[in-house]
């Protein structure tokens, strides 16, 4: 689906949480925002800072004195021919993107600053910027916050080949690929469980909104 479609089902009423395959161009690294968080090395669920150690924020794990690690949370901007939106890459998605995993970036970054400024995050880093102008085919997951407006990023948990066919049943390619799993930034150790989809298991489907919805 292009943009446009993905955000013309995210207005219907009916919409549920749902993945699409959507081809895009990354424009522009988003500013402003962190481009990773520190996840539970158990769960991948933010961690947040106790009196003595960091603190689980996921109650079914809810764990102190984890093990922090560095895991992608970066806002993108892409472009199609359609629309342009910003998507949130997680996980996994970045490490596929960059070819580099979150931990490695960040421990780089302060290996070559010595240290300095640990309690601050690091910068975007190269591996980052340098995807720009790159076309990729994204599995994008639309959840609960969009369907309330309270956010138009799109969710993005895998990178699919380019030359990837489109996941439909029928051939006028008017079905595509969907899943009603519930993610929210806050709560990222639900990313793990997005996985499985967009690979062709544990799918439902949701059906492509009409033209001028």
């Amino acid at each position: 689906m292009t943009i446009g479609e993905i955000f013309s089902y995210i207005k219907q009423e009916t919409a549920k949480d749902a993945f699409f395959e959507c081809t895009a161009t990354l424009d522009d690294v988003v500013h402003g925002s962190a481009w990773y968080y520190i996840a539970c090395s158990g769960c991948h669920s933010k961690v947040s800072k106790g009196p003595t150690s960091l603190i689980c924020t996921n109650k079914k794990c809810g764990k102190v004195n984890v093990s922090g690690v560095a895991q992608y949370l970066s806002k993108i901007s892409v472009y199609d021919n359609s629309e342009q939106a910003v998507i949130v890459l997680l996980g996994d998605a970045g490490r596929e993107l960059t070819g580099k995993p979150t931990s490695e970036l960040v421990r780089s970054y302060f290996e070559a600053n010595g240290n300095e400024g640990v309690n601050h995050e690091a910068p975007v880093p190269e591996a980052l910027i340098s995807t720009i102008g790159q076309r990729h085919k994204f599995c994008v997951k639309v959840i609960e916050h969009n369907f309330s407006g309270k956010t138009r990023s799109l969710t993005v948990t895998k990178i699919l080949p380019l030359d990837t066919p489109p996941a439909t049943e029928s051939s006028e390619g008017n079905q595509t690929t969907a899943a009603s799993e519930e993610t929210s930034i806050n709560h990222v150790d639900s990313a793990e469980g997005s996985k499985r989809t967009c690979d062709g298991t544990e799918l439902k489907k949701a059906k492509r909104p009409k033209r001028g919805d």
